[in-house]
C-alpha cells in the first residue's frame, strides 16, 4: 500500500486516533507506522488481538500500564558496565511495578479460562523482577534524592552532613547577634553563595568584617561574607558532600549491577509490555468506535453492514449498506453532488485498510472484507478536509499510474470518473476505463455523473449501477446507498426549487437529446416504483414485526399460565402433604394420650382426647374446605336391612357395608373396611354420609380390641428374618397383642448363635407394654422361645 492512497483515504488520521489511545511512547509508534497487512494468518492474529483486547476491556477496564516507559537505552547502558543516573533507576522500577501489576491483571481476568488464546502467552510471559523492584524502591526517594537507608555508608555521611550545618549555622547566629557587627551587617539572615555559608555585610563595611568575599548583590550595596570563623567547617562540609557523591554513585552503580542481571528478563518484558499496549490501543479504538470484528476471504467479495465512516460525527452520520464482488466486480455509485457518493467510496477503502491493518471497522457484525494485495485510490472531493481539486491531466495521470501497477487481487476507487473534460469524450474515456476493469475482473467502486455510465452498467455484465438517494423536497440526501438502481443528478428539480425561472428550465430540457430525456424519465419511473415497494416492503416489515410480537406475546402468556398452573398444582400438593402430616401427628399424639389414659385414668384422659379430636377434626374440615358430617348423638336401630346397606357401629365410631340381613338373634354380617364382623341391630343405624366421624374413642378402643382379638395369634415366629426384619416384626406384634387384651405371648426366634434372641430381649426391656419375660420351658421351646407378659 503506497502512502499516497493511505493519505487520500485519511487512514493517517486512524492512526492519530490509535496513537491516542496508547500509554508508552513505543506503542505510539507502532501505531503511527502501522500499516495494512497482506497475509491473511498475520491479518486474522491481529484481528485476534484486537477482539480479545476488546472483551478484556469490556470486563475489567484495560490493564494497569501507567508508568511504562522507554528503557531500552537504560538497559543498554547498564549491560555495558556504566552507571543509571537517579531518574533512569527510577524509571526501570516503575517499569518492574508494571510488569508486576500486569501479570495480576492477567491472573484476574484471564485466570484458568482458555478465551484468550492469543493475549494469554503475551501476559504470562510477563517475568516479574520484584527483588529489583523493592531495592530500587528502597534505594530510590524521588528522581532527584536518593534514601539515607540506601547504604550503611551514606547513612553515617548525612548524619555528619546535618551535624556540620548545625554548627555553621549556629556560629553565624552568634555573629549575626553579637553587638560588635550589628552595624555591619546589612541583614540578620544566613545564605550560600558558590556552596558556601556567607552574611550579608555593608559594602562600606567590608574591610572591617573578617572574612572571604563571595558575592555582592546587584546594586553593589551587600556583599555576601564568609566569615574566617566558619572556613574551616564549610570546607568539612564540602568534603562531606564530596563523599556523599561518592556514596550516592555506589549506590547507584550497585542498582545498574542488578539491572544488568536483569537484562535478558527486562528487555523480553519491555517488548511483551509494548505488544500489550499496541494491542490494547487497538482494542480501546474498537470500543469507542462501537466497531466489530470483519470476516475475511480471498475472493474479493466485500459485504459492508451498516457501515459508519469512523471520521464522521458517530450521532449525525447515517449508516450505509455497501456489498461488491458478489455477482459484479464493479460497482457505479451516482447521483448528485453532496449526496454521500464520495464518502460511500472512502468507506469502502478505509475499512479495507483498517480491516487489514488489524482494526475493527465500525459496522454491523458479520460484515465482511476481502484481502487486496494493492489499493489504489483517485479521489477529488471538494467535500474533503484538504479541498484537494484535482484537474483532469491530474486524474488521469493518477489514473495511468493505477493501471500500470493493477493486479489481479486489487481494490481501485475512482471518483468522478472522466470529469473535467468534454463530458462526451469524459465519458468515453471513462467507459473505456471500466471496460478495461471489468475484462481484467479487478474489483472497482466508481463514482459518476454522466448517464453514459448508467447505460453502460445496465447492459454490461459484471458492473452494477447505485444510486445515493436524494430527497428533492428538502434539497437534502438521505446519504442511503441503493445499489441496483441508477441515480438522477437531479439537476432540474434543484434548480427549480432554488427558484431558477420554469423557462430557462425548459429551455435546458430542449437542448437534451431524446434519448437522454427518455433515460431521465425512465430513471424518475423508477426511482418512483422503487419508492412505492420501499413503502410496501416497510409496511410488510412492520406487519412481520407485529406478528411476532403478538406471537412473542402469546408464548409469553401461554408460558405464564403454564407457570401459574405448575405453581397452583406445586401449592396444591404441598397442602395436601401438609395436612397428611398434621393427621398423621395428631393421630399419633392421639394414641399416645389413648395408651397413657388405659394406664392411668382412662375415662377422664380419653374425654380430653375426644375434645382435642374434634377440635383437630375442625381445623382440618376448615383447610380442605370440606363440610363434615356431624356427629351422632343418638342410635336409631334400622326395622330392617338388606344386603348393600350402608350402616354406622356406634361401639366402633365406624361405617359399614351389610353383607347379609340379621339373623335370628338380631346379629347382621357387616363388612368394616378390609374386615368383616358381626354387629347387632340395637348398635347400629342406617348410614347416609360419605364419612364417619369419632363419638367416643374409648368405644373405639373396645371395637378396635374386638377386632384385634378376633385376628391376633399368641405366638409370633421369627425365624428366616434378619435382626432388623425380626425387630420390626417383634415390635409391631407386642402392640397388636397389647390393644388385643392378650396378656402373654410367645415369641419363636430360634436357637441358633443366639444373636437373635440377644436382640429381642434388649428391645423387649425398654418396650413400655412388656411386664416380664423369660426364655421358653421345657415344653414350650426352651432358649427358643421367649415367653412375654403385657401390661394390663
Amino acid at each position: 500500500m503506497d502512502d499516497k492512497t493511505l493519505k487520500t483515504l485519511e487512514f493517517d488520521k486512524i492512526a492519530s486516533m490509535l496513537s491516542a489511545k496508547a500509554v508508552s511512547a513505543m506503542a505510539k509508534e507502532m501505531a503511527s507506522g502501522m500499516r495494512p497487512m497482506t497475509n491473511l494468518r498475520d491479518i486474522t492474529e491481529a484481528q485476534n488481538e484486537t477482539s480479545e483486547a476488546a472483551a478484556m476491556i469490556l470486563k475489567k477496564d484495560a490493564p494497569p500500564l501507567g508508568g511504562l516507559k522507554n528503557i531500552a537505552p537504560s538497559l543498554r547502558r547498564a549491560s555495558a558496565g556504566g552507571a543509571l543516573s537517579i531518574e533512569e533507576a527510577l524509571y526501570i522500577g516503575d517499569f518492574s511495578r508494571v510488569c508486576r501489576k500486569v501479570k495480576q491483571y492477567a491472573k484476574e481476568v484471564i485466570g484458568d479460562t482458555d478465551g484468550y488464546e492469543t493475549l494469554s502467552p503475551l501476559f504470562f510471559a510477563v517475568s516479574p523482577t520484584t527483588a529489583l523492584e523493592k531495592e530500587i524502591d528502597r534505594c530510590i526517594v524521588s528522581d532527584s534524592e536518593i534514601a539515607d537507608d540506601a547504604s550503611a555508608a551514606l547513612r553515617d555521611v548525612r548524619r555528619a552532613i546535618r551535624a556540620a550545618n548545625d554548627k555553621i549555622k549556629e556560629q553565624l547566629n552568634v555573629i549575626i547577634r553579637s553587638q560588635a557587627y550589628k552595624n555591619m551587617i546589612q541583614d540578620n539572615v544566613i545564605t550560600i553563595r558558590n556552596g558556601r555559608y556567607c552574611i550579608p555585610v555593608k559594602s562600606e563595611r567590608r574591610d572591617s568584617f573578617p572574612g572571604l568575599t563571595h558575592d555582592q548583590s546587584a546594586t553593589g550595596a551587600t556583599v555576601f561574607i564568609e566569615p574566617m570563623s566558619v572556613v574551616k567547617l564549610n570546607n568539612e562540609l564540602k568534603e562531606l558532600a564530596a563523599r556523599e557523591s561518592a556514596e550516592i554513585t555506589k549506590v547507584l552503580r550497585k542498582i545498574s549491577e542488578e539491572v544488568a542481571l536483569n537484562f535478558d528478563v527486562l528487555s523480553s518484558n519491555l517488548e511483551l509490555l509494548t505488544a500489550l499496549d499496541f494491542s490494547f490501543a487497538k482494542g480501546a479504538l474498537s470500543v469507542d468506535m462501537r466497531a466489530s470484528r470483519p470476516r475475511f476471504n480471498e475472493n474479493g467479495f466485500i459485504n459492508i453492514k451498516k457501515g459508519r465512516h469512523p471520521l464522521l460525527d458517530g450521532d449525525s452520520v447515517v449508516p450505509t449498506d455497501i456489498y461488491v464482488g458478489g455477482g459484479f466486480t464493479t460497482l457505479l455509485i451516482t447521483g448528485p453532488n453532496t449526496g454521500g457518493k464520495t464518502v460511500s467510496l472512502k468507506t469502502l477503502g478505509l475499512f479495507s485498510i483498517m480491516g487489514q491493518a488489524g482494526l475493527h471497522i465500525p459496522a454491523f457484525d458479520d460484515s465482511e472484507l476481502s484481502v487486496f494485495d494493492r489499493i489504489f485510490a483517485d479521489i477529488g472531493d471538494e467535500q474533503s478536509i484538504e479541498q484537494n481539486l484535482s484537474t483532469f491531466s491530474s486524474h488521469i495521470s493518477n489514473i495511468v499510474n493505477i493501471l500500470q501497477c493493477l493486479t489481479p487481487n486489487s481494490l481501485a476507487l475512482l471518483d468522478e470518473l472522466g470529469a473535467g473534460t468534454d463530458p462526451t469524450e469524459g465519458a468515453a474515456i471513462a467507459v473505456a476505463i471500466l471496460r478495461y476493469l471489468r475484462e481484467r475482473k479487478v474489483i472497482a467502486a466508481v463514482t459518476t455523473h454522466y448517464s453514459e455510465l448508467k447505460l453502460y452498467a445496465l447492459s454490461a455484465d459484471g458492473v452494477e449501477n447505485a444510486a445515493c438517494e436524494f430527497d428533492v423536497a428538502t434539497l437534502r440526501p438521505t446519504y442511503k446507498l441503493l445499489i441496483g438502481v441508477p441515480g438522477k443528478s437531479n439537476a432540474f428539480a434543484i434548480a427549480r426549487r432554488l427558484g431558477l425561472p420554469e423557462s430557462i428550465i425548459d429551455m435546458a430540457k430542449e437542448t437534451l437529446s431524446r434519448e437522454d430525456a427518455k433515460f431521465e424519465d425512465i430513471l424518475a419511473d423508477m426511482e418512483i416504483d422503487r419508492k412505492a415497494l420501499e413503502t410496501e416492503r416497510e409496511k410488510a416489515e412492520s406487519y412481520r414485526l407485529e406478528t411476532e410480537r403478538i406471537k412473542a406475546e402469546l408464548d409469553r402468556r401461554e408460558s405464564a399460565l403454564a407457570a401459574r398452573r405448575d405453581k397452583i398444582l406445586l401449592e396444591a400438593k404441598e397442602e395436601a402433604e401438609r395436612i397428611t402430616r398434621i393427621a398423621a401427628q395428631e393421630a399419633d399424639a392421639l394414641m399416645k394420650q389413648y395408651q397413657k389414659a388405659m394406664r392411668e385414668d382412662e375415662l377422664k384422659l380419653m374425654e380430653l382426647a375426644r375434645g382435642a379430636l374434634r377440635e383437630k377434626s375442625a381445623l382440618m374440615s376448615e383447610d380442605l374446605g370440606k363440610a363434615r358430617t356431624p356427629c351422632r348423638a343418638v342410635i336409631n336401630p334400622p326395622k330392617s336391612l338388606k344386603k348393600g346397606d350402608r350402616v354406622f357401629i356406634h361401639s366402633l365410631a365406624r361405617g359399614g357395608i351389610v353383607v347379609s340381613p340379621p339373623d335370628e338373634g338380631g346379629e347382621a354380617l357387616i363388612t368394616v373396611g378390609i374386615m368383616k364382623m358381626k354387629a347387632k341391630l340395637s348398635d347400629m343405624s342406617l348410614d347416609d354420609s360419605e364419612e364417619n366421624v369419632s363419638v367416643n374413642a374409648a368405644s373405639l378402643s373396645r371395637g378396635l380390641k374386638a377386632v384385634k382379638s378376633s385376628n391376633i395369634s399368641p405366638e409370633t415366629d421369627l425365624r428366616g428374618l434378619t435382626v432388623s426384619e425380626a425387630l420390626e416384626k417383634a415390635g409391631k406384634y407386642i402392640d397388636d397383642a397389647w390393644m388385643s387384651s392378650l396378656s402373654r405371648v410367645t415369641i419363636i426366634h430360634g436357637k441358633g448363635t443366639g444373636a437373635l434372641r440377644k436382640a429381642i430381649s434388649s428391645m423387649l426391656k425398654g418396650h413400655s407394654q412388656v411386664k416380664s419375660f423369660r426364655p421358653g420351658e421345657y415344653g414350650e421351646g426352651e432358649s427358643g422361645v421367649t415367653v412375654v407378659e403385657l401390661e394390663k
